[in-house]
């Protein structure tokens, strides 16, 4: 999985980018055919943004958390993204792979 951190108004040092990158794996755990996640975390006078898009095959998945903690915007923003693939790949594998007919 190619993984971009970025920072808006915010220098992205190594220990956040390893947080990141270890609260990503949890993703890659239940699903297996992401190809790229790009992260962007934002800071404003309050509130601290993050925010994920993920590229898997056939399409793309945003999602976005706000906080005034920003390793707490990561965790909200990874729970969340765990929530939306676990039920984009149900949706996905609830679709029938052949086109028996059953009598």
């Amino acid at each position: 999985m190619n993984l971009n951190v970025s920072g808006h108004h915010l220098e992205v040092t190594p220990a956040i980018r390893s947080y990141v990158s270890g609260k990503l794996k949890r993703i890659r755990r239940h699903f297996d055919h992401v190809i790229g996640a790009h992260v962007i975390l934002s800071v404003s006078k309050i509130r601290q943004k993050a925010e994920v898009t993920l590229h898997v095959r056939g399409k793309e998945i945003h999602c976005e958390c706000e906080h005034a903690d920003l390793y707490a915007a990561i965790d909200l923003l990874v729970d969340k993204l765990d929530r939306q693939v676990l039920r984009y790949k149900a949706k996905r594998n609830d679709k029938p792979h052949d086109a028996i007919k059953r009598l």
